[in-house]
């Protein structure tokens, strides 16, 4: 195996202009090529300026994308509820990860406490969303290069991870499920849901990882195009800021499920002693495009044994913090039988009030698929947010680009590229 296993107990210029091109391109054996937005790698909406002698890449400039949205201020007009229906258009290949990342960080603003439910099933459903992540990263990694079968394999099974979104919060791909304090409404049924999910990890996952496997580990063109290439020393790793299994391929120890825990990766999450779930982090030494396959590819089996050690074990109760009226909707059927509850909802919704926040600053993270992601919030006592600032992995990991591909030939650049898995809408600034 590429890949050793950490034990469970711890552990944009402007370079259309003259000037530039005179500065940076002197030699008459160089050219510029422009990678993408076209090119079906960088899916519209990524730009590679690459400074080309022949076919090895001498000089690589990212632009960060064309996805400007704004994300980070509009945090600063939505308010806590609000705001998770901005955030999971970010990395959207996993929302139900950026939604419980935000209210990590609220909770946490505001000494909420949540439910043992709650954390069981967020924890469930964000290790979903790692392999719903993961399993598009591998699959368009192979398509890339030509694999177009492997593409199939781990996309149709995603195809079932939205019917599991589906059920639980009645949104298909941007469930915007969470909420401060808890969610938007409780599971609809816990045997259906229980039943979906055993589908998925029993049935469905292990045919798509064993296809995946079948046709890629030993495929001599797929494991030609990639080992070796686009290597990270583990220095440059941490140097660069680098999180998730591309930090973990280059032998970075690192993971905050482990480091920082949260929701049931920490010790007595339910409040009466309960033990933190087990599982073990993979970690590469080569730090090349071929060893972040292989560690995705363990992180989703990895997935698989945290669901299943969760699954049977779904605390019965309340899913919204108890008692907490400041900060918890009322549940939508009391709203409209019961006077108190209306009167909690035209507090905190319609009268525009909002939460009582405390005025301070607060950060939480959780580990997301492609590594840490963080948000840190500003509160001044407002209904909204002062400052939001997020900390997404694939930021950083984007500036890894010109450092992996220099030296190598033009058609590595689609190798590298997809090994580091860039969403475009995480690069908005």
């Amino acid at each position: 195996m590429p890949f050793t296993l950490q034990p469970d107990e711890g552990y944009g210029l402007d370079i259309e202009s003259t000037e530039y091109l005179k500065d940076h391109f002197q030699s008459p054996d160089r050219w510029v090529l422009n990678f993408g937005p076209q090119h079906p790698a960088t899916h519209t909406t990524l730009r590679l300026v690459l400074e080309l002698d022949g076919e090895r890449v001498a000089r690589a400039t990212p632009h960060i994308g064309y996805l400007h949205s704004g994300f980070e201020k509009l945090g600063e007009h939505h308010d806590y509820n609000q705001y998770v229906c901005t955030i999971s258009r970010m990395d959207y290949a996993s929302p139900i990860c950026n939604d419980v990342a935000w209210h990590e960080a609220c909770e946490r603003l505001m000494g909420v406490t949540l439910t043992p439910r709650c954390k069981v099933i967020r924890t469930i459903m964000g290790e979903l969303g790692r392999i719903q992540n993961h399993l598009l990263c591998v699959g368009a990694a192979g398509l890339d290069l030509g694999a177009f079968t492997s593409f199939l394999y781990g996309f149709n099974e995603r195809e079932f991870i939205y019917d599991i979104l589906e059920y639980v919060s009645g949104q298909r791909f941007h469930p915007d499920w969470t909420r401060v304090g808890g969610a938007w409404r409780d599971l609809p049924d816990d045997d259906v849901f229980v039943r979906m999910v055993r589908e998925f990890i029993d049935v469905r996952m292990a045919k798509a990882l064993r296809d995946v496997e079948t046709l890629l580990n030993r495929n001599r063109i797929f494991t030609e195009r990639l080992e070796g290439v686009g290597a990270l020393p583990e220095a440059d790793a941490i140097a660069w800021g680098a999180t998730g299994p591309c930090a973990r391929a280059s032998g970075v120890r690192r993971d905050v499920r482990k480091d920082d825990p949260y929701l049931c990766f920490a010790d007595n999450w339910d409040g009466q002693g309960a033990s933190a779930v087990h599982f073990s982090v993979p970690v590469a030494t080569t730090g090349d495009c071929l060893a972040r396959y292989h560690v995705r590819l363990e992180e989703m089996k990895q997935s698989v044994t945290i669901i299943r050690q969760l699954i049977d074990r779904i605390p019965k109760g309340p899913i919204d913090a108890v008692g907490d009226n400041k900060v918890r909707l009322a549940d939508k059927g009391d709203v409209y039988g019961s006077i108190e509850a209306t009167i909690q909802q035209f507090e905190l919704v319609m009268h525009n009030r909002g939460f009582e926040t405390p005025v301070g600053e607060a950060y939480g993270a959780i580990e997301g698929p492609n590594g840490e992601l963080g948000y840190l919030i500003v509160a001044d006592g407002g209904r909204c947010p002062f400052r939001v600032r997020v900390r997404p992995p694939i930021f950083y990991n984007f500036q890894l680009f010109p450092r992996l591909i220099e030296g190598h030939q033009l058609a590595d650049a689609v190798a590298v590229l997809g090994s580091l898995n860039i969403i475009a809408a995480e690069l908005d600034r």
